[in-house]
């Protein structure tokens, strides 16, 4: 028995794939330039695959606040806050995040993937029942396994299910928690917040919204989709991500829960790992400030969304069922996937790419992850090569050859 047998089906998988060429695993960006543009391959490319939603990665204030904090107290915090204490900025960040969503408690992680690790598994465990979106991201099936509660499966944005499987709870003792997503990472759908939230309430269950892609995306304020469909009030806790929307890296959950703070002492992925260091936390602070009073470039985003979404959506492809910054193309093969991606690298449009596993239903995809900071022109040249490599790869039907029939 060897020690990557477990994988074999994978590597066979990658091996096949890798003969046809560079790998998205392979890709070097050798210089960022901006906020949505890099030198790959040693050529100039639009990056449309970062998560860079709002553009504030390259933002000047949350360089220089970054760069201040770095010469004041240093590169790193080396060691937990439990072990070494809480600096100044994540005591601040904490508060800002609380007022921000309009509740009591924050806790800040070092990644949003340890933040709905952390707080799930430490929320329900054994007796209790936790609820979860069936096309749920990684960080959240990973909670599952981090717990003893008992994890069950609800059909995608779909309430009727999730109240099928409440009503076969309803006498059952124990917690539930209904885990569910604002925006869903792969095809960029939306949940049916308000449904969800109607559904949990009537059976007794708690409510935790993932807002990793949704915040500084949706709401009036960008707070996310809880705001947006005013039940930031409803809901019990929501987790959001500092790597998307504001640009950096690090996680973090609110609540209105009187015993909220006790997870510091019981929630292990936030004891036990290095805290964010000082850069981190100034550079995140001037990001939220920049959501708060910087609504054009939320507008922006928007707008940017809807120019590229509706440009594929009028040639033929097959997308997402709802505008969202992931504006996701499904395709019928996991071979044409590969090839279309690659030939749009060397187009110079740098994007995400989606295969089974670890895409909904097995299907195929390439995600574009759209920024504010896209130009016009880089949209529409986006668009322009999606739609030529569709009709060269078959993808769709050639409007020349149909002209002509």
């Amino acid at each position: 028995m060897g020690l990557f047998d477990s994988h074999s089906a994978l590597i066979a998988r990658y091996d096949a794939a890798r003969a046809h060429g560079q790998m998205p695993t392979g890709v070097v960006m050798d210089r960022l330039l901006s906020a949505s543009e890099a030198i790959i391959n040693g050529k100039r490319t639009v990056t449309a695959g970062t998560h860079n939603y709002l553009g504030l990665a390259f933002d000047e204030a949350c360089i220089e606040a970054a760069v201040a904090a770095v010469r004041a107290e240093g590169t790193g915090t080396c060691g937990s806050r439990i072990a070494n204490g809480s600096f100044s900025d994540h005591v601040a960040l904490e508060r800002e995040l609380a007022a921000f969503h309009g509740m009591a408690h924050a806790m800040v992680f070092s990644t949003g993937y340890q933040a709905n690790l952390g707080v799930i598994s430490t929320l329900v465990g054994a007796g209790d029942f936790l609820l979860l979106d069936a096309d749920s991201h990684a960080s959240i099936y990973d909670a599952c396994k981090q717990t003893q509660a008992s994890a069950i499966r609800f059909k995608h944005n779909d309430p009727a299910s999730l109240d099928a499987r409440l009503r076969r709870l309803s006498d059952q003792p124990g917690v539930k928690l209904v885990v569910v997503e604002g925006i869903y990472s792969m095809l960029g759908d939306i949940a049916p917040l308000r449904d969800i939230v109607a559904v949990a309430k009537r059976h007794g269950a708690f409510v935790l919204v993932d807002e990793a892609h949704s915040m500084g995306v949706l709401g009036e304020r960008g707070c996310g989709l809880a705001e947006q469909e005013g039940l930031l009030g409803e809901v019990d806790f929501v987790v959001g991500t500092f790597s998307k929307s504001l640009g950096a890296i690090g996680g973090y959950c609110v609540s209105d829960h009187a015993q909220f703070d006790i997870l510091r002492l019981a929630c292990r992925p936030y004891m036990f790992t290095a805290s964010l260091p000082p850069a981190t936390v100034a550079s995140v602070r001037a990001a939220l400030a920049a959501v708060r009073e910087r609504p054009g470039l939320r507008a922006r985003l928007w707008r940017n969304t809807r120019r590229l979404y509706d440009t594929l959506t009028a040639a033929g492809f097959q997308l997402g069922p709802t505008p969202s910054p992931i504006v996701a193309v499904c395709l019928p093969s996991d071979e044409i996937t590969m090839a279309m991606w690659r030939a749009l690298l060397d187009d110079g449009y740098y994007v995400n790419i989606g295969l089974p596993p670890a895409t909904p239903s097995g299907e195929s995809l390439l995600r574009c992850a759209i920024s504010a900071a896209h130009s016009d022109a880089q949209i529409d040249g986006l668009a322009d090569a999606l739609i030529r490599l569709g009709r060269a790869f078959g993808v769709l039907p050639d409007v020349r050859c149909a002209a002509a029939l």
